[in-house]
């Protein structure tokens, strides 16, 4: 039985936690991946999983093998990458990153990458927290963050800054907005990965921290920005998502002179040691991508 394939599936089910789980994800019978698990287990001569009729969990040894399958499989595809008789890339990708980015910046990258490379596919996973990379096979993260995990490898991709904005509907019914202190007695949105109770503004060489109050908050800013549209309140919205609709008249920028914290928008992975060709090859890209294709105009 292929060892290869073997690690693979072995690999997916202390991620899937469930033999009938890495089935369905493989396209493979349940008894299949149970025999390519046995046989793993046979060329180790060890017991790598516990089984129960709840779950699946590691034994001490196979979580000490799990690692080095990890590396001997990234060490194999990439091995066969450099040696491999063609300029074409192929191959997957499976990249994470947040719902707004997706939405407005990233997809449209992604399908120039993909015109640029016929052979190599692309998943997305949705999501605005940072998660195990390894754990949840993630090959890249495209974050917004101030200061990345510092267990991975970020390289900066683009800028992301923020404004204030809020409705028509919302301003004409609420006291004036003249200075940043105004805020305190305004209902503003919480962003919970990013400065949900204190806007941090700068003005030239004045900077000030404004506690601010509101009875909605969550963690995807679209979410967010839908609910500044039905003129629920203000928000802090990135300029790649707010830009468009401020200049169509959708929104209306408040305090235009004071400036929110900048964050980096990184693309994070998890080793550069066994980093493969079409994610390397794709860094690069929107590296360069997002030099030509800036949303603050």
């Amino acid at each position: 039985m292929d060892r290869i394939t073997a690690a693979e599936v072995f690999i997916d089910v202390t991620r899937s936690g469930s033999f009938t789980a890495t089935a369905n994800r493989l396209s493979m019978s349940r008894p299949m991946v149970t025999r390519y698990v046995e046989a793993l287990e046979h060329w180790f001569g060890v017991r790598l999983l516990h089984r129960t009729t709840r779950k699946v969990t590691l034994t001490t040894l196979g979580e000490q093998c799990l690692l080095d399958l990890e590396l001997w499989l990234d060490a194999g595809q990439l091995l066969i990458a450099n040696v491999k008789p063609s300029d074409v890339l192929t191959g997957s990708i499976k990249i994470a990153t947040s719902v707004s980015f997706a939405h407005t910046q990233l997809m449209a990258a992604i399908s120039e990458f993909m015109i640029l490379h016929p052979k190599i596919s692309i998943e997305i996973d949705l999501q605005d927290t940072t998660s195990d990379l390894v754990k949840s096979r993630i090959d890249l993260a495209i974050r917004i963050a101030s200061n990345p995990d510092a267990s991975l490898i970020g390289k900066p991709i683009a800028l992301c800054r923020s404004v204030i904005v809020a409705h028509e509907s919302y301003l004409a019914r609420m006291p004036a907005i003249k200075k940043p202190e105004d805020l305190c007695h305004q209902h503003c949105l919480g962003y919970t990965n990013f400065e949900n109770q204190v806007w941090h503004l700068t003005r030239g060489t004045t900077h000030k921290s404004i506690s601010v109050n509101g009875r909605l908050s969550a963690n995807e800013a679209t979410a967010l920005l839908e609910a500044t549209l039905c003129g629920t309140g203000l928000s802090l919205q990135p300029t790649y998502m707010a830009n468009k609709m401020i200049q169509q008249g959708d929104l209306v920028q408040v305090l235009p002179e004071w400036k929110p914290n900048d964050m980096n928008i990184y693309a994070l992975y998890s080793s550069r040691k066994f980093l493969a060709p079409t994610v390397r090859a794709f860094i690069d890209f929107i590296d360069e991508y997002f030099k030509n294709h800036t949303w603050d105009i």
